[in-house]
C-alpha cells in the first residue's frame, strides 16, 4: 500500500503549495489596498 501513502503525500503537498500561493497573493492585494 505504498502508493496510498504516495498519493497522499503528493495531495497534501500540491493541497500546502496551492494554499500558501492563495495566501501570497491575499497578501499582496491587501498590501496594494492598504498603498491606496
Amino acid at each position: 500500500m505504498w502508493y496510498f501513502a504516495w498519493i497522499l503525500g503528493v495531495g497534501l503537498a500540491s493541497t500546502a503549495a496551492i494554499l500558501n500561493g492563495m495566501w501570497f497573493e491575499a497578501r499582496e492585494a491587501a498590501a496594494a489596498d492598504a498603498a491606496d
